[in-house]
């Protein structure tokens, strides 16, 4: 069953994208949509896909500065956030936990009935760094956070890392939703 980008919390879309400008433009419709609800949005990424993203933003009207000053948007270091919970190349759960949540609920500002929308590419630095173990435990806890916590959250791999790679099917099945390159999304079975 396909969907249109808009989501509930408690969506875990993965992207496998081909080009960083088919990335932005799909993360970008999906902050977009949250920002123009209300919901305050998170982009945990490299400088390089943050700036493409930003654009995609400044493209669709949104005014970046004021929405990065009133905390409505963050834009996060994906290495420092890694850095900020791996030890010896292994993930620790307890500090993903409070590395991650504390990221929410800093965009949330204490408000009621807040679903921040998210875009993170944790993983897929892993993946490159051919720590496919750490980028799956990973998933998983993001998956366990979404129980307490409300978020809707898309993953970005770059597409060419799986050319070989017989665990594609493994983090299909991670997530709830794989987003195509039109931007729809269809549910994992």
């Amino acid at each position: 069953m396909k969907d249109a980008l808009p989501r509930p919390a408690r969506y875990h879309a993965v992207r496998f994208y081909e080009s960083d400008r088919s990335l932005a433009d799909i993360v970008g419709r999906f902050l977009s949509d949250g920002l123009t609800e209300g919901n305050p949005a998170v982009v945990i990424a490299t400088a390089a896909h943050r700036a493409a993203i930003v654009r995609e933003l400044v493209a669709r009207h949104h005014d970046v500065v004021e929405l990065q000053r009133s905390g409505d948007l963050l834009l996060v270091d994906a290495q420092n956030t890694l850095d900020a919970f791996m030890s010896n190349g292994k993930v620790e759960d307890a500090k993903f936990k409070d590395v991650v949540y504390g990221i929410l609920r800093t965009a949330c500002r204490q408000r009621v009935d807040c679903t921040v929308r998210a875009y993170g590419e944790l993983v897929d630095l892993l993946w490159r760094e051919g720590q496919q173990d750490s980028a799956i435990r990973l998933e998983m806890l993001w998956n366990r956070l979404a129980v307490s916590e409300p978020f809707s959250l898309v993953c970005g791999y770059a597409m060419g890392q799986f050319y070989k790679d017989a665990r594609f099917n493994e983090v299909c099945g991670q997530h709830t939703h794989v987003i195509s390159a039109d931007g729809t999304s269809e549910r994992v079975a």
